[in-house]
């Protein structure tokens, strides 16, 4: 049986216990806040973005991983007889992916799975490889089943503000002057590794997130019950203590698990963003 590592970007928003608990590698997306670079998921918290906003008015920049740093970790564990096995931002959203492949072309014994998910939506696929490397599976057999497995995932979150999207020109001044006012809390869904506009829910935080719950969940058959992640951007720990327990009302899933969102996506979806993200059947 061949030894298997598994390696992800910091995009995949699992808990240090977790990536602890799996023996998981993270390599960490670049952050800039104006002229100082940071580390996404080392040296910067979702907390530091959200003040150099409301600070500057303007977003942090983000970047791929390159080839070459890719090509550094993989290097590490090939040399040491593993083969890795990498799970990758989205393509559609990232060049990570694209960079990662390169890399393991020159290094060998790679196989970068394209998630064509963010989040913890990755960073249930970072689970599920460890789980079947412990199995006895092979590295290429793991992304394989990856590939196949990313298709049944369910991805989806809830924002209070569109500013952040507004400021990344990915919708207009107009929409989120009119979302604002009305208060309107639009659903984002991850679909084909691009992420599209569900369901817009009305009202303040915590009735925003609790429909949004409701619609992801209630009275669903199709669901994988094994796992449920609650990630999040900075959410009142009080409402997240809602949502846990109406998801375990709703559903009898064996985990629920709370995670935060790192930095690239929070400089995405700006605080107070919440998502439920399971295994459809």
């Amino acid at each position: 049986m061949s030894k298997i590592k598994i390696t992800c970007d910091s995009t995949c928003d699992l808990t240090p216990e977790l990536y602890e608990k799996y023996d998981v590698e993270v390599i960490g997306l670049c952050v800039s806040l104006g002229d100082k670079l940071y580390r996404d998921g080392y040296d910067i918290k979702a907390e530091d973005v959200f003040a150099y906003v409301a600070e500057s008015g303007s977003l942090p920049k983000t970047s791929a991983i390159s080839v070459g740093e890719y090509e550094q970790v993989f290097r590490k564990y090939t040399e040491e007889g593993y083969q890795v096995v990498h799970i990758n931002l989205s393509s559609g959203l990232s060049s990570c992916y694209q960079n990662a492949c390169i890399a393991a072309k020159e290094v060998g014994g790679v196989y970068p799975v394209d998630s064509l998910n963010l989040s913890s939506g990755s960073g249930h696929l970072v689970i599920e490889a460890k789980k079947m490397a412990e199995q006895g599976m092979e590295a290429e057999a793991i992304a394989e089943k990856l590939c196949v497995m990313r298709e049944k995932l369910d991805v989806s979150f809830v924002l209070q503000t569109l500013e952040y999207l507004r400021k990344g020109g990915r919708c207009s001044a107009l929409t989120a002057l009119g979302a604002n006012l009305l208060q309107l809390r639009p659903e984002i869904e991850v679909k084909d590794g691009k992420m599209g506009v569900g369901n817009k829910y009305r009202g303040k935080m915590d009735k925003s997130i609790t429909d949004y719950v409701k619609g992801r969940l209630e009275g669903r058959k199709d669901l994988v019950l094994d796992r449920i992640f609650v990630t999040h951007s900075g959410v009142p720990a009080e409402i997240v203590a809602d949502v846990i327990a109406l998801v375990k009302q709703l559903q009898p899933f064996a985990e629920v698990i709370e995670t935060k969102a790192g930095c690239t996506i929070s400089s995405h979806c700006g605080p107070n963003c919440l998502g439920v993200l399971f295994f459809k059947k």
